[in-house]
């Protein structure tokens, strides 16, 4: 075999193809996918890596000549591997696969497995860039420029990578936007998604605009979570803040929601100082007598939102002036991977939350990944970097090749996302063209 280019070989048949995502000079032509896969890895080194098992489901599969070269990520597939072959009688410490069998659970695909040993089993999917409200904290104030129809997922290409992630082990699949109840297939979608064996809870985010009339829809073709935002129990600055009106319609699908008896029912309030804030003793009275959860965003930076640290009210300022009020309020346990720290006010039927990523970040627990309405794959929400599936799909790559790409993004996931001011000065996507 002559080696021809750092990335490429020559088979015997004169055809150039990629070591590292299998394809061939004529699927490169074809997608640039492919070299969004080269730059991830730069040149290729002799050796392969052999992943225990391909998906949740423990099939075995061996990846011939797979040359994912980035240190961290490979070291940390052999190291895996190498572990959960030795017992504990030879009196070495069990690997995650051994003390997964222990424990009676599936072996986790070492694909959705980054090189810090968190496991990704939540996926966050937008279905849509399009939005019925304007949020300002979302959406910059002259709109976003909308990617055409053709290069945003399809229903089918939506299931296919949904089906790819819960075989390897995602049980929680979220559906976002933009507005994801304005895309006329998501009844359509959840029906589907209803059917992929091991995928535990179907949840939408939604501004609630549309939810009333949707919700028993939905619930009947097997929705099992809502959020809702809602920035303001004011109707005339809830309008001010998204820039449009319907308040009473957010309000109408709220209670739509705990009539069908979902529970908890979310409420997204994401505070900003010098506008809501002043409201948050109200959003939590919201608690008393329903089963709600209100969960209090800090005010988090992206392109266009003009981000302000002055305008950002820290989860302990928050905190602090709640407890002014009710002394007693009581921290609630939660398990390692949620991302909103809870309380309730004794006595109250729901309760409140804070989702503090700015001042007191939670990545050392994420478990999630999300997949933008145009096809991209972002490990990590205040990140840059993105991977297209969409052009993998496009270009006939196969579960291997796709599950390969997702294993190389998802093994260079950061420690940590950056700091609050470094974050504002990146270049990345406005929230709603990444998906709520």
């Amino acid at each position: 075999m002559e080696l021809r280019d750092p990335f490429m070989f020559s088979c015997q048949l004169k055809r150039e193809v990629c070591l590292g995502c299998r394809a061939t000079v004529g699927q490169i032509a074809d997608g640039p996918w492919h070299f969004e896969f080269r730059q991830l890895f730069g040149q290729s080194v002799n050796g392969g890596v052999l992943r225990m098992y391909s998906s949740a489901n423990q099939k075995k599969n061996q990846l011939q000549e797979s040359t994912l070269t980035d240190p961290n990520f490979s070291a940390d597939l052999k190291s895996t591997q190498t572990k959960a072959t030795k017992t504990n009688v030879e009196g070495v410490q069990p690997g995650p696969e051994e003390r997964l069998r222990n424990e009676d659970f599936q072996p986790f695909s070492a694909f959705l497995t980054d090189s810090f040993g968190r496991r990704h089993n939540y996926l966050r999917i937008s279905l849509t860039e399009k939005c019925n409200l304007r949020c300002q904290y979302c959406m910059p104030e002259n709109g976003v420029k909308l990617t055409p129809r053709s290069q945003l997922l399809s229903t089918s290409e939506v299931l296919t990578i949904a089906r790819l992630f819960v075989q390897e082990g995602v049980d929680k699949i979220r559906l976002t936007g933009g507005e994801p109840l304005i895309r006329p297939d998501l009844l359509d979608i959840i029906i589907e998604l209803r059917k992929l064996n091991g995928l535990k809870t179907i949840a939408v985010t939604t501004n609630g605009i549309n939810l009333a009339k949707s919700l028993p829809r939905l619930k009947e073709a097997g929705l099992d979570l809502i959020n809702i935002s809602l920035d303001s129990l004011v109707p005339a600055k809830f309008e001010f803040i998204v820039r449009r009106k319907g308040f009473h319609k957010v309000m109408e699908g709220i209670d739509k929601a705990i009539e069908l008896g979902f529970t908890p029912v979310k409420i997204n309030c994401v505070v900003m100082r010098g506008l809501n804030e002043d409201e948050l003793l109200n959003f939590v009275r919201l608690t008393e007598k329903k089963p709600l959860e209100v969960r209090f965003i800090e005010y988090m930076p992206f392109d266009g939102n003009k981000w302000n640290f002055k305008k950002m009210v820290s989860y302990q300022e928050m905190l602090d002036h709640i407890k002014q009020q009710w002394p007693n309020l009581e921290m609630i346990q939660t398990g390692c991977v949620n991302t909103a720290k809870m309380f309730k006010v004794p006595g109250f039927e729901g309760h409140v939350g804070f989702i503090t990523s700015m001042s007191e970040h939670f990545c050392g627990s994420c478990n999630r990944l999300r997949i933008t309405a145009d096809g991209n794959l972002k490990v990590c929400l205040f990140g840059n970097s993105e991977f297209s599936l969409r052009d993998a799909l496009r270009s006939g790559a196969s579960d291997v090749e796709l599950l390969q790409v997702i294993g190389a993004a998802v093994g260079r996931k950061k420690k940590e996302h950056a700091g609050m001011f470094k974050i504002s000065q990146m270049t990345n996507r406005p929230m709603i063209l990444i998906g709520g």
